[in-house]
């Protein structure tokens, strides 16, 4: 036997099999989960982003709003309006599927979700909950609001303006609503012509008798209030001569010297109220 002394070799480490099925499970995991955060990430940002709104003026066209909706939902120009003859809309009979009237006013949240045909639903149906809420829910008093929305020059004029129209239609006299040709021409503005007043159109309320066929506008809470409820009185006549001075009467004369004011002070000044004569 050798006198010299054996080196003991020990073995270095080795990973067992369990031990490396567990490092290939855990880089696994670790790849599903980079995959997970790539694909949700953009989609948790877009959820941590300030909720954003659509606000509806009051007295808006339904073309302005359909408008309004394709920019805040970043879609086409006439989406929209297009979704509006397709979208099976909460509205009266009626209506006839036409939400003029029934878009309410008021300031709506609009997200990635939100679709025309959802944004527009929302709409009609807080229209109806405050009708609803009023106790008013007749087609009758939309329509009549909307022209009240579009005539009168400040909210304490509504009720008035509200009872004209009331009783106009108790006299059979037409309305004379320049606010109701403006609609029929796709315009806005404060004069009108003798020209326009014998345009063949529905809404034309110089030429034909009662009530347009539907709302001119999406009229707010207290125009919606006013056609539900008007004062009593037995105005027939209105004529803003100046920015909240709207002079309302029963007597055709008194009426016609307001007439002149009004149109004296365009003269002279080259501005005015509202021309919404009802009558003149």
């Amino acid at each position: 036997m050798s006198d010299v002394p054996h080196t003991v070799r020990r073995p270095g480490p080795r990973f067992s099999r369990t031990g490396r099925l567990l490092l290939v499970a855990l880089l696994v995991v670790l790849v599903l989960l980079v995959v997970l955060a790539v694909l949700l990430l953009p989609r948790l940002l877009r959820g941590w982003q300030p909720e954003q709104t659509l606000t509806v003026p009051e007295g808006q066209r339904a073309t302005q709003i359909y408008a309004a909706a394709d920019k805040a939902l970043h879609l086409p120009a006439g989406s929209t309006a297009k979704a509006a003859k397709r979208a099976h809309l909460p509205l009266p009979a009626e209506a006839k599927g036409n939400p003029e009237g029934y878009l309410f006013p008021a300031t709506y949240p609009v997200n990635s979700d939100t679709t025309p045909a959802s944004l527009l639903s929302y709409m009609v149906k807080t229209a109806e909950e405050r009708l609803a809420a009023d106790g008013s829910t007749s087609y009758r008093t939309v329509v009549i609001a909307s022209i009240v929305q579009a005539e009168a020059d400040r909210p304490a004029d509504m009720g008035k303006v509200a009872r004209v129209i009331d009783n106009r239609l108790a006299h059979h006299m037409p309305l004379q609503m320049d606010s109701t040709i403006n609609y029929a021409l796709g315009r806005s503005t404060l004069r009108t012509s003798h020209a326009d007043t014998r345009t063949k159109n529905p809404y034309n309320t110089y030429r034909y008798q009662g009530l347009p066929p539907t709302p001119i506008d999406n009229p707010g809470a207290e125009a919606l209030k006013a056609a539900g409820a008007p004062p009593a009185g037995d105005w027939l006549y209105f004529v803003t001569v100046t920015p909240g001075d709207t002079r309302f009467t029963g007597d055709y004369q008194e009426h016609l010297r307001n007439v002149r004011e009004f149109n004296e002070r365009q003269r002279s000044t080259g501005s005015g109220g509202k021309s919404g004569e009802g009558g003149a």
